[in-house]
């Protein structure tokens, strides 16, 4: 009953956003760099960080990581709203991060140990947020992401706070998975989901001892890095908008449906996750099975890039 109310709650609350953004205009215009045609609400995945904090009020997570993640969330809503300079979102990515690190007693750990983690949290947080680009593909992959580590006995304590947050992604997929959208999630929706996520993973890898299940990024990490070396290579500046992600040149230049690559992206994703579940669960996850399967991903990727690349002659 209680998740019903959550449900129900978080579905009120949308089309209250809904109407403000419609109200002030919190629109997203489409361009050239864009994958949609028609004007679009953006900021509905502020319902990700609203759903954090209800889950802190209910006892489900930590003030700490309510606090990060609403901290990223209002920035980048302001972001969303009017953009603003690299320095105020970095800021509230090192503090939100620094709350984390509070939250999980990370500062006890070896002094070496803390700027990889540091650099690969922040690293994570803006390539989900580079990867939000067509209908479906972050809440889809957040969904499959949540699932995951649901499943892991380590994390059955935390079940409450991965069915709000399972809840809150349902409740935006209904406006979001469509051929046409009716919102975006906004830099609130993936950069607070993306530190959420960041948050589980470092939790799940300390309980557990067990890095692979770095894996359950893999699909989006792949994608990411690639891409950014890729575009290293042409001098591009990578922090500016683009459309070169594999992803990107499936749904636009291929001209597949949107929702079917966020799909394929989710259930790509979720075999690997299962396998990777039943590998630990066998006791054959070692670090270098692990190595070996990333580097296996990332090459089947840069063949299937570079087929696609040919196909639409591109470079």
């Amino acid at each position: 009953m209680e998740y019903i109310v959550l449900f129900i709650l978080f579905i009120a609350i949308e089309l209250i956003y809904f109407k403000i953004a419609d109200k002030f205009d919190i629109i997203d215009k489409p361009n050239a760099r864009s994958s949609h045609t028609a004007v679009t609400l953006r900021g509905g995945g502020i319902i990700f960080p609203v759903a954090v904090i209800i889950a802190c009020f209910l006892g489900y997570v930590s003030w700490e990581i309510a606090v990060a993640v609403t901290l990223v969330g209002i920035i980048s809503f302001i972001d969303d709203i009017k953009p603003l300079s690299q320095w105020p979102r970095f800021a509230s990515h090192v503090i939100a991060v620094g709350l984390v690190f509070y939250d999980l007693n990370l500062f006890s750990e070896a002094i070496w140990l803390l700027p990889i983690i540091f650099i690969l949290m922040i690293g994570w947080m803006n390539a989900f947020n580079f990867m939000d680009g067509i209908n479906g593909i972050t809440v889809l992959y957040s969904l499959i992401a949540i699932l995951s580590f649901a499943i892991l006995p380590v994390n059955q304590v935390d079940l409450p706070l991965l069915i709000t947050m399972g809840l809150s992604g349902l409740v935006f997929g209904i406006f979001n998975v469509r051929k046409k959208a009716k919102t975006f999630a906004g830099d609130v929706g993936s950069i607070s989901m993306a530190l959420f996520l960041g948050f589980l993973m470092i939790k799940t890898i300390i309980e557990t001892q067990q890095l692979g299940f770095i894996l359950f990024f893999s699909v989006y990490g792949i994608d990411a890095v690639i891409t950014i070396i890729n575009r290293l290579t042409k001098r591009e500046n990578i922090f500016q908008a683009h459309r070169s992600h594999l992803y990107q040149y499936l749904a636009n230049e291929k001209g597949f449906p949107q929702v079917l690559v966020a799909i394929s992206y989710a259930l790509i994703q979720l075999f690997i996750n299962v396998s990777v579940i039943y590998m630990d669960k066998i006791g054959c996850l070692s670090t270098y099975v692990v190595g070996l399967l990333l580097a296996s991903f990332a090459l089947i990727y840069i063949v299937i890039r570079k087929l696609v690349l040919r196909q639409i002659d591109i470079k």
